[in-house]
């Protein structure tokens, strides 16, 4: 089966735009979706990204714009400044446990997809606090998995070691964006990417004679 990894964070509004046109995607061509939270703070800067809070005002204004476009394109409910999303971080670790927790999720086998898109849509639409605990065992419990498990997993060794190993993947990969997306060693930059993403697993199934 063809892999189709995902490098994202568990903040990025992107992420929760490619939601409903990644499931098709995945549905239509079989693949084995491989989500991959990374450290998005660490890596991107070294990457050439430019985070959206270190941004000009020009670019932050015209970021909302996009949002606001895409929102209304797709059809999908979301706060261009959603109450959760911090201006000022005073955790560092705040978006990345509900990677931790989607990680979690993946290897057990459950529907990490289902959690993820449910996490962030949580913060960038329905506004709850996706950095608390009790928020994302909620979450999960909502999605038909058990919260308090997956909470507990999520500073596990397997949890962090697979975080870590994402996240130097992400760096050799030369990931400076979420979400990117991998086929056949090609990287995709954007949720707006996913009609080239369609087009090339296409291709690799076409070559693969799938």
């Amino acid at each position: 089966m063809i892999e189709l990894p995902c490098f994202y964070s568990l903040s990025s509004p992107w992420a929760y735009f490619m939601g409903p046109q990644l499931e098709d995607i995945v549905r239509r061509h079989k693949v084995r979706l491989v989500l991959k939270p990374f450290d998005f703070q660490e890596i991107v800067p070294r990457t050439g990204g430019v985070p959206l809070r270190t941004r000009p005002p020009a670019r932050r204004s015209y970021h909302e714009e996009e949002l606001d476009r895409w929102r209304r394109y797709l059809q999908m409910p979301l706060a261009l400044k959603p109450r959760y999303y911090p201006e000022k971080v005073a955790d560092p670790d705040w978006n990345k446990r509900p990677g931790w927790m989607v990680i979690a999720a993946q290897l057990r086998g459950l529907d990490a997809f289902r959690l993820s898109h449910a996490l962030l849509r949580a913060l960038w639409a329905e506004e709850r606090d996706t950095a608390s605990a009790e928020v994302r065992i909620a979450i999960a419990e909502e999605n038909g998995m058990d919260g308090r498990a997956l909470n507990q997993a999520e500073m596990s060794d397997e949890v962090q070691a697979a975080y870590r190993t994402f996240t130097r993947e992400a760096e050799s990969l030369q990931v400076f964006g979420a979400p990117t997306f991998i086929v056949d060693g090609v990287r995709f930059w954007g949720q707006d990417r996913l009609g080239f993403v369609d087009r090339a697993l296409d291709a690799l199934r076409a070559k693969q004679g799938h």
